[in-house]
């Protein structure tokens, strides 16, 4: 279980018992702990101070032995500023907090506007040994995207939670609208993201016709796999561009303060604690149903339909 140390809570643990050849801690560290997978996630912990080596701060150029003791902690142990926004809480436990952020929202990091800053003040502390002072976030939303996002309140289910998307656990549902339409009702999109393997399959909900778009188009996605910006960047691939994204779209894709038309509605996962099946779902955003109304009745109305 997670302890703390000072003003430092613990994330995780993790004891060298085999070693194959010299290796330096940076490299070794490497998916030793699901927040870390990569080279460029150690280097960042290690100037964060956020890895202890025996107790101590680490250094990159320390060489592993057998015995030695790696521990994951978290040195923002201080309540971030208040962000006086209202955020729709959809389910909470004693151990995390699952949240419909809002469009335009940053998850976290060094502005004021935040969603972690906003969550200040709005939950029910945990009462575990290991409660953090504040919800973390476990997993990510673009700036842009709306919808289900899980907080973690203790240390023990951050790291458990992070397990599980790591290793594909988690089954998440997304809903977007794009321009056009795709060439089968339902399929598997397979491509490389950064050469990095990328899967996403989805089923075409509805089509309407629109004179700005032509065919705009509901659909139903779900990323077998995590890269950023996978489900904009598959749907551009496919030519027909999420309604809104600035930056996979084309010039005029965009509404006027209607934002990227792209939502996370539905997850599905086992509680790593309480090992019951969770499956948290929001309905499609009422935006959503209101651009494919006003779309086919323009479309009607310009084309002298009845």
């Amino acid at each position: 279980m997670s302890t703390f140390f000072f003003d430092m809570i613990v994330l995780d643990k993790h004891t060298v018992v085999l070693i194959n050849e010299p290796i330096r801690l940076v490299d070794y560290t490497i998916a030793v702990f699901p927040q870390l997978m990569t080279k460029n996630a150690v280097k960042k912990a290690l100037k964060r101070n956020e890895l202890l080596l025996n107790g101590e701060m680490a250094t990159s150029g320390h060489w592993m032995v057998v015995g030695d003791e790696l521990t994951l902690v978290d040195q923002e142990n201080r309540v971030p500023k208040t962000f006086p926004l209202a955020i729709e809480i959809v389910f909470e436990d004693d151990y995390c907090v699952i949240v419909n952020k809002p469009s335009g929202l940053t998850v976290s990091g060094n502005s004021f506007r935040t969603l972690e800053n906003a969550m200040v003040g709005k939950f029910q502390l945990s009462t575990q040994v290991d409660a953090f002072k504040w919800t973390k976030p476990v997993h990510r939303l673009d700036n842009a995207t709306s919808g289900l996002l899980i907080m973690s309140k203790t240390a023990t289910f951050h790291r458990e939670m992070a397990k599980l998307f790591e290793n594909r656990e988690v089954v998440k549902t997304y809903h977007a609208i794009v321009k056009g339409v795709f060439e089968h009702e339902r399929g598997i999109i397979s491509t490389l993201i950064n050469e990095q393997k990328a899967e996403t399959s989805y089923a075409v909900l509805k089509s309407v016709p629109s004179l700005r778009s032509e065919v705009v188009s509901l659909l139903s996605l779900s990323p077998k796999t995590g890269r950023t910006h996978q489900l904009r960047i598959h749907c551009a691939d496919l030519a027909c561009p999420i309604v809104g994204d600035v930056l996979y779209g084309e010039e005029g894709n965009t509404l006027l303060h209607k934002g990227l038309f792209l939502a996370s509605t539905k997850l599905v996962f086992t509680h790593p604690i309480e090992k019951a099946k969770c499956e948290i779902e929001l309905p499609i955003p009422h935006k959503f149903h209101s651009l494919l109304e006003r779309e086919e009745r323009r479309w009607k109305k310009f084309k002298g339909e009845s």
